[in-house]
């Protein structure tokens, strides 16, 4: 079975990289596109077997999910903590939030574009009074709006335990930050819990190797439960409204992160190729959380230092939302162009708005984009928020997608950041993205 190598600290990037090849059928990306493959046919074929099979991809991300909170404490404290220039932490954290902050904005504008342009909604005709308003009940229970006040509280946790034992990753990368910070004003006396947290990292990071040979099975049971439940009949109806999120998807990866890539000195494509096996992983089991662990990692291989990815990556999940900025202006449009819902300039601005705060937040954790969805239409009561009942059947199928480019995004934004902290050079950064892409790196 493959194995990602958790060796801390990463080898500098300039030191030589001895790489053995593997088995063809050895590499993870492999594995897991062969499951995919079998789920497909065990969903189609067999719907109830493969409905069965859910429970293994819901372990596989429990067992991410359970691992992902220590990663964060342990590299954001220990990255800090060793960072000579403690006024680099603030600077880079500053860099990455106005990146987020432009780029996020300009997926939510890009999709509402496309679904003024493409007007993936119109010529359904629904009336909103024939639809199962009920079916979004539970949706529109967990959906509220959230001024800035509320967003900004929430980011404190009522306890240190308890930002850990519910998993918020926002709140983990404020207690994560604090304990850092404080770590560096100890200075040398906090060396003995240094050490100890380096010895953890190397652990959790050694359970991550593990967990990751159960990819390909987690992979398996996620799909054959999607494609077994919902069938792929039942995209028929909708399958404009896919095509075009999808396309807008692919599009904003190639076209819009590609241009920002290549800025900073490297190619989309190339990147892709180096995180494919995050890509099927997160394509599989529907969630963005599945491949964070393995994304830190191989970004630090790159030549990242481990503060500024601890510190980007877990950020990026909350606010960096690629995928879901997509996904809700243009979704919203939709609601309204299949409802015969006019929506004028300030109405849509309005959306606009008010996703800028919603999408915060809504990536990694299924389900948490719709309700976000929800919570933004509820602003403008003209649409019926019941409309939302459209997507239901397919949102399962739509996640894939903003989870993929929120991902990818992150990714990006890590080395674009990393660039321009001068951590690493251009040449250094093709080299590394070509000699560690479906290899078994061993360090020195």
């Amino acid at each position: 079975m493959p194995t990602i190598d958790a060796s801390f600290p990463p080898a500098p990037s300039t030191a030589p990289l001895v790489t053995r090849k593997k088995p063809f059928y050895a590499n993870l990306w492999v594995q897991v596109l062969v499951a995919i493959a079998l789920a497909i046919l065990l969903g189609h074929f067999a719907p109830a077997r493969a409905v069965a099979m859910k429970p293994l991809g819901d372990a596989f991300i429990r067992l991410i999910t359970m691992v992902i909170t220590l990663i964060i404490f342990c590299t954001v404290v220990s990255g800090i903590a060793g960072v000579q220039d403690i006024r680099k932490v603030g600077r880079v954290g500053g860099k990455a939030l106005l990146y987020f902050e432009i780029v996020s904005t300009l997926g939510l504008l890009i999709g509402m574009v496309v679904g003024n342009v493409w007007k993936p909604g119109a010529g359904f005709h629904i009336d909103p009074a024939t639809l199962d308003a009920r079916a979004i009940a539970d949706y529109a229970g967990q959906a509220k709006a959230q001024g800035v006040t509320e967003f900004l509280m929430h980011i404190i946790p009522n306890t240190v335990v308890n930002a850990f034992a519910t998993g918020d990753i926002l709140q983990v990368l404020l207690v994560s930050i604090l304990f850092g910070f404080a770590l560096s004003a100890i200075g040398s006396r906090a060396k003995p819990l240094l050490d100890l947290l380096e010895s953890l990292t190397r652990a959790v990071f050694k359970v991550v190797n593990i967990v990751m040979r159960f990819a390909p099975i987690g992979a398996f049971g996620a799909m054959a439960f999607t494609v077994g439940k919902y069938g792929l009949g039942s995209l028929g109806p909708l399958l404009r409204l896919i095509a075009v999120f999808y396309v807008t998807c692919i599009g904003f990866v190639i076209v819009v992160l590609g241009l920002i890539a290549a800025a900073a000195g490297f190619g989309i494509f190339r990147f892709l190729g180096f995180i494919r096996e995050e890509i099927l992983i997160v394509a599989a089991v529907n969630a963005s959380e599945a491949a964070l662990p393995t994304l830190m990692e191989k970004l630090e291989r790159l030549g990242c230092s481990r503060s500024l990815v601890g510190l980007v990556v877990p950020s990026g999940y909350i606010f960096n939302t690629d995928g879901t900025g997509l996904y809700m202006t243009l979704a919203a449009l939709f609601v309204a162009q299949a409802t015969n819902t006019h929506l004028t300039v300030t109405q849509q601005l309005t959306i606009f708005a008010v996703a800028t705060l919603t999408s915060k937040g809504a990536s990694g954790v299924q389900g948490a984009s719709f309700i976000a969805l929800v919570a933004t239409l509820t602003v403008v009561p003209t649409v019926p928020v019941a409309g939302m009942a459209l997507l239901l059947g397919i949102d399962r199928f739509m996640s894939t997608g903003r989870a993929l480019v929120n991902m990818i995004g992150n990714g990006v934004a890590t080395i674009v950041i990393a660039r321009s902290e001068k951590e690493l050079d251009r040449g250094t950064l093709n080299r590394n993205l070509v000699a560690l892409r479906g290899k078994v790196i061993e360090s020195q």
